[in-house]
């Protein structure tokens, strides 16, 4: 009998496979629509028309997240700072359909992602986490995940998190069959892009903001 670790051991092997033909096909598939999105952006926010920034994959090992962009540029004569001012309506719809993630595809064919797994976070939460939280990086993060599912941006980073460390223990090809299968639901329902009185998310500062689901 395969014990469990063993088993998700294997299953990530499995799993690799299925990211490079899966996100290999969507890519290819869908590069007519990046084209168009693209010529978009470029014309209502400029260029560059990719938004890339430093995330924490594997093992926390730091790499380069791809995406359209969706934001204006910081610029405190205009009154662009926070995420609210420097989001475009435009930007939402993008948001909203999930288009801005095609480009993140790539990072799925390189190996930084995986289709499946918790969201990566930003690099400076990194010495913010429990010791179990940060469990989130023993597997890739990934364009979609359990957390996605259940409530995206509206529910509390402390209800993220422990659904982000659920997956770790019990990813499987059905349960990722099953979030991608829910992520398509979610996108035309589009649930929880938002947090409650915020343009995205709020920040997380540590465990007190896990626990309370504000800042």
């Amino acid at each position: 009998m395969i014990r469990p670790k063993k088993r998700v051991v294997a299953y990530d092997k499995f799993k690799r496979v299925l990211d490079v033909l899966g996100a290999g096909t969507v890519l290819l598939v869908s590069l007519p629509v990046q084209v168009i999105v693209a010529v978009a952006v470029a014309g209502a926010l400029g260029r560059p028309v990719l938004f890339r920034q430093e995330r924490p994959g594997l093992h926390a090992k730091v790499f380069t997240l791809v995406k359209f962009r969706t934001m204006k540029d910081v610029d405190s004569a205009k009154g662009l700072v926070t995420d609210e001012q420097r989001l475009t309506k435009f930007g939402r719809i993008l948001r909203s359909t999930s288009l801005d993630e095609l480009p993140t595809l790539v990072n799925v064919v390189k190996g930084d992602m995986s289709l499946v797994g918790p969201r990566p976070l930003l690099t400076r939460y990194l010495d913010r986490y429990t010791p179990e939280q940060a469990r989130r990086h023993e597997v890739r993060p990934g364009v979609t995940g359990l957390a996605q599912v259940s409530g995206r941006n509206a529910i509390s980073w402390a209800n993220k998190f422990a659904l982000d460390v659920e997956y770790v223990d019990r990813r499987s090809f059905r349960l990722d069959l099953k979030i991608l299968v829910m992520t398509v639901a979610a996108v035309l329902k589009r649930d929880g892009i938002t947090a409650e009185e915020h343009a995205t998310t709020h920040e997380f500062t540590g465990p007190e903001t896990s626990a309370g689901g504000k800042p």
